[in-house]
């Protein structure tokens, strides 16, 4: 009773104009406020946002669509990210919100402590709450005045692909829309400062948010104005935006914009495919560039090693690479290339320049450690080749006989048949990657920067822990409940099969393990409308009949009886 008083107490602190799942929700209240107790109990609040613990049971039962698996780790994970998402909630002084990368206060941010790396995974993962106000401030707040001005543009970032990523899984364009003209200009000067005569754009590998990356080593290993390279990470994520951009425009009425993004969209692809594929590792790979940009006309000098973020052409589900290239994809199940037991490198195990250290001048390091940021662009990445009807008809049935075996994967093997197995494979590690060892043996949900893909010790706090001969450095615990990956939007838009898109039609394409006879999600809100998705193999588990079933707004929209091929449905 004191508990149901207290949720009451919260509901009433933190109102809301949105309903909740309701009384005839599947999944209930319960399932959401015994998972947040538990990690409130374990939890040391050290830097306290906008939404306390005291107040994250209220917070989740209200927002956050609800999910319920057959797999405790992979449950447990997706509350426990969102548990850790609502705390990054910042108010400002203006009363506006944004989300922040990291609790602790740290130098490189810019004002209440934002930093522009992890947007674009904030917004994937923050579309799915139901008020849509948080997400809105915080695109207002990049925008404008001196977040604008002198950090929006410091690290690489695919701001105007994430409102509109936004806008598919809410159903409006209105904030896009308004926003239109700063996404122009901001993108008008990312071409000033990073685009070179040759039209490709360069970027620090510590501002692509990719710092002691294994091309650094390879090109010299010096800051600044020797270590500026071209990257498929920056190119994808600016022919992203410009595609982004002349979609909104077409829709504004804009014709000539339109035309212009669209042109400036093929010609930055056209050099990414061109320039930074490496047709003899069959992958995309990091070009050297210097103090001074090369002509256009010289072959640029690309690094050996493969590196995770070479996934990133992918991660756009509408500048994706042609299939033919889709064998790069392989180098994810195979324990010579990123497979690894807690989670995939970022530089190839095989590779000259891959390194797992707890030492050296910088605790954050790509070449080698795990790190969620790229996990989660890799998963989305695949889950984008998984979902294309170009390539669709390439997947069968079948499963591997043994996962677990460490046989080499060869490329003239690719018939696509396994991707979703990779896929899977690739997920649950991730799910179960997420938690900690404490020092009296406690196993606890955790979340941090990076980690070594061979153990599972978290990097980055270990490193902080030696800086200071076994003493934290400051600021305490600087990286726990790191906010700078997705796991929730995984969760919505694979597993439960929610592809979001505009227009009045929906597609559902649940992947799933094999072993799991069901899943319910629900309390979504989809262009205004409340979604649930039922997975019940047998009829048993819900009592809702056999197979999959999509109810919109409480009624049944749609159903099939088996998992296998995209369901559509009319919204």
């Amino acid at each position: 009773m004191k508990h149901r008083l207290l949720i009451a107490m919260l509901m009433v602190q933190f109102p809301l104009h949105i309903n909740t799942a309701g009384a005839g929700a599947i999944i209930p209240d319960s399932v959401v406020s015994n998972y947040v107790e538990t990690f409130n109990a374990r939890d040391t609040e050290l830097y306290p946002q906008s939404i306390t613990n005291s107040a994250a049971a209220a917070f989740l039962l209200e927002n956050c669509p609800r999910f319920l698996c057959p797999d405790p780790d992979v449950e447990r994970t997706y509350y426990f990210r969102w548990w850790t998402f609502r705390k990054h909630i910042r108010k400002t002084a203006a009363g506006g919100h944004v989300i922040t990368e990291f609790l602790a206060p740290v130098p490189h941010a810019g004002p209440e402590n934002i930093i522009s790396c992890p947007v674009g995974h904030q917004f994937r993962e923050g579309r799915w709450l139901r008020d849509p106000r948080y997400l809105d401030d915080y695109a207002r707040f990049w925008l404008a005045g001196v977040a604008e001005e002198k950090f929006l543009r410091r690290y690489s970032v695919w701001l105007a692909d994430s409102l509109l990523q936004q806008a598919r899984a809410t159903g409006s364009d209105a904030l896009v829309r308004e926003l239109l003209p700063k996404l122009v200009h901001n993108f008008r000067e990312w071409e000033k400062i990073r685009r070179d005569p040759n039209g490709l754009f360069w970027q620090r590998d510590l501002f692509d948010g990719m710092e002691e990356s294994s091309a650094f080593a390879e090109f010299g290993g010096k800051d600044h104005d020797s270590d500026n390279h071209y990257r498929a990470t920056i190119n994808s994520y600016m022919a992203a935006d410009a595609l982004a951009i002349a979609s909104l425009a077409k829709r504004a009425g804009d014709a000539a914009t339109a035309a212009e993004f669209e042109k400036t969209a093929a010609e930055i692809l056209a050099l990414r495919d061109e320039k930074l594929w490496d047709e003899n590792t069959r992958f995309y790979k990091v070009a050297f560039r210097g103090k001074t940009p090369p002509s256009s006309s010289s072959a640029l000098r690309l690094n050996t090693d493969r590196e995770l973020h070479g996934y990133t052409p992918w991660y756009f589900d509408n500048a994706m690479p042609e299939p033919a290239r889709d064998d790069a994809w392989l180098q994810l199940a195979d324990w010579d290339g990123f497979r690894a037991p807690f989670g995939p490198t970022t530089c190839e195990q095989r590779g000259k320049y891959f390194l797992l250290a707890y030492s050296g001048r910088r605790f954050c390091q790509w070449n080698g450690p795990s790190w969620p940021f790229a996990t989660a662009q890799t998963l989305t990445a695949l889950a984008n080749v998984i979902n294309d009807p170009r390539r669709s008809a390439g997947f069968s049935a079948r499963d591997s006989a043994d996962r677990n075996v460490r046989a080499p994967v060869s490329a003239a093997a690719a018939d696509f048949a396994e991707l979703k197995t990779i896929w899977l494979d690739t997920f649950l590690t991730y799910a179960r990657s997420h938690k900690l060892r404490l020092d009296d043996g406690t196993l606890v949900p955790w979340i941090d920067e990076n980690l070594n893909p061979l153990n599972g010790d978290w990097l980055s706090r270990a490193r902080f822990k030696v800086y200071n001969k076994g003493q934290w450095r400051q600021p305490e615990q600087h990286s726990k409940d790191y906010n700078h990956s997705t796991f929730c939007d995984l969760v919505i838009t694979m597993l439960a099969g929610l592809r979001p898109a505009e227009g009045d039609m929906l597609t559902v394409n649940p992947i799933i393990p094999e072993d799991w006879d069901w899943f319910c999600l629900e309390n979504v809100r989809y262009h205004g409308r409340d979604l649930t998705i039922i997975y019940d193999k047998t009829g048993e588990k819900f009592h809702r009949g056999a197979g999959l079933r999509v109810y919109i707004n409480g009624a049944q929209a749609g159903a099939a009886a088996r998992i296998g091929t995209p369901l559509q449905v009319d919204l």
